[in-house]
C-alpha cells in the first residue's frame, strides 16, 4: 500500500461519491483548518490506482512535544479518524487493510517528529480499533444512538418512539407553533440559546460562533437549521442538523423550551426525521452521543440503536505529561483556539 499526504483540493477530488461522513467532507476540513492552530495533514492510502483509506489529522507542536488529533477538540466534532474503503468483502483482507493503513499513518506522523500524544475518535463505522492497540495506544469504547431510516415510513419511525415522546410531539403540534428551516440567522439564534443555557448552569459554552457560522455557510444544504417559532414569531428553540452522505447528525441546539405547557424540542426532532425519511441518501439519524445517563433517558425514547465507537489515545508517561501540560482533564482544549472543550448540544454528552 502506498500512503501519502495530499492537499484539501486533492482530497476533494479523491473523496468517494457516497458513504462519506460530513466530518470528512472537504468543506468541513477547510473550515476546521481555518479555526485550528496547527497543521492539517490528510493521509490517503492507495493500492495501485484504488483509494482504500483516508484520515485527516491536525498536528501542533509544543515545548513538551507534539499533539496529533482527529478530530480537533473544542469544535463539537464527535468523530473523524480513519475511513477505510476496502475492495474485498473478505474479513482477512479487510483486517490486513486496516492494520497496514493504521501502521503507515502512525509511522508517518512519527517520522516528522516524535509525538507526545495521539488522540483519535473513530467513526462508528470504523469497528476495528485493534491495530491502534497493537501499536501501544489505549482504546476506550463510547456510544451513540442511531435511528435507522432506510426504507421506512414516518409512521414506522414514530411507532418506535416511547409513548411519552409521542405525547410531547402531539401536544406541541396542537399549539400555534411553526417549525421551518432558516439559514445563518437561525443558526445564530440556536447558538445564543446554547450560550444562555450554559450560563444558567454556570458553564461556558466554548464552541466559537465564528466556527458555527462558517461551517453552516460552507456546508450549504448539508447544514440544515430547524427553528421553532410562536404566533408572534418568537424563538422557541432550534436544532442544527448536519448531513453526510448516509448519516445525518443532531449537532447543535436542542435547548428545552415550552410554549403554553408544550415542549418544542421533540417537535423539532420529529420535523427533522420526517424530512430525513424523504431524503434521497440519508439512512440514519445520529443523536450525537449516548455517554451521559441523564441525557440517555431522553434520547433512548426515539428507539434508536445503541452503537459503539472508539476513542484512541497515547498511553504511558507521554500521555500523563500531555495532560498536565495541556490541562487535559478529559478534554484537549488547549489544542484549539476555542479554549476548553465545548459541546455542540445542550442535550449531547
Amino acid at each position: 500500500m502506498d500512503v501519502s499526504t495530499i492537499s484539501v483540493d486533492e482530497w476533494e477530488e479523491e473523496v468517494p461519491d457516497g458513504g462519506v461522513s460530513v466530518f470528512h467532507r472537504p468543506e468541513t476540513l477547510r473550515v476546521v483548518d481555518r479555526h485550528v492552530d496547527g497543521d492539517l495533514r490528510l493521509f490517503v492510502g492507495h493500492k495501485g490506482d484504488r483509494l482504500v483509506g483516508m484520515l485527516p489529522v491536525y498536528r501542533r507542536e509544543h515545548p513538551v512535544g507534539s499533539v496529533a488529533v482527529s478530530p480537533p477538540p473544542g469544535l463539537g466534532i464527535p468523530h473523524q479518524g480513519p475511513m477505510l474503503l476496502p475492495a474485498s468483502p473478505k474479513q482477512r483482507k479487510r483486517e490486513r487493510l486496516n492494520r497496514t493503513f493504521t501502521e503507515a499513518v502512525v509511522d508517518g506522523l512519527d517520522d516528522d517528529a516524535p509525538f507526545s500524544l495521539l488522540r483519535v475518535v473513530c467513526l462508528p463505522e470504523h469497528a476495528d480499533p485493534r491495530p491502534f492497540r497493537w501499536h501501544g495506544f489505549d482504546v476506550a469504547t463510547q456510544f451513540t444512538y442511531r435511528l435507522d431510516l432506510d426504507g421506512v415510513t414516518t409512521d414506522e419511525v414514530r411507532s418506535g418512539f416511547s409513548r411519552s415522546l409521542r405525547r410531547e410531539i402531539d401536544d406541541a403540534a396542537e399549539k400555534p407553533i411553526t417549525v421551518q428551516t432558516e439559514g445563518v440567522n437561525g443558526a445564530r439564534c440556536v447558538y445564543e440559546d446554547c450560550v444562555e443555557r450554559y450560563a444558567e448552569q454556570g458553564r461556558e459554552y466554548s464552541l466559537p460562533w465564528r466556527f458555527v457560522r462558517d461551517l453552516v455557510v460552507e456546508l450549504r444544504d448539508r447544514a440544515q437549521v430547524y427553528v421553532a417559532r410562536g404566533p408572534d414569531d418568537e424563538y422557541l428553540g432550534g436544532i442544527v442538523a448536519l448531513y453526510g452522505d448516509d448519516t445525518a447528525y443532531f449537532w447543535q441546539g436542542g435547548v428545552r423550551h415550552t410554549y403554553d405547557g408544550a415542549t418544542t424540542n421533540s417537535l423539532l426532532h420529529w420535523e427533522i426525521l420526517q424530512d430525513l425519511v424523504d431524503h434521497d441518501t440519508v439512512e440514519q439519524y445520529d443523536l450525537f452521543g449516548a455517554n451521559t445517563a441523564r441525557l440517555c433517558e431522553y434520547k433512548s425514547k426515539f428507539g434508536g440503536r445503541l452503537v459503539p465507537y472508539y476513542r484512541v489515545e497515547s498511553s504511558g508517561p507521554g500521555m500523563a505529561l500531555a495532560k498536565s501540560a495541556y490541562s487535559l482533564a478529559g478534554r484537549l482544549g488547549s489544542v484549539t483556539n476555542g479554549g476548553s472543550q465545548g459541546r455542540a448540544s445542550s442535550e449531547s454528552d
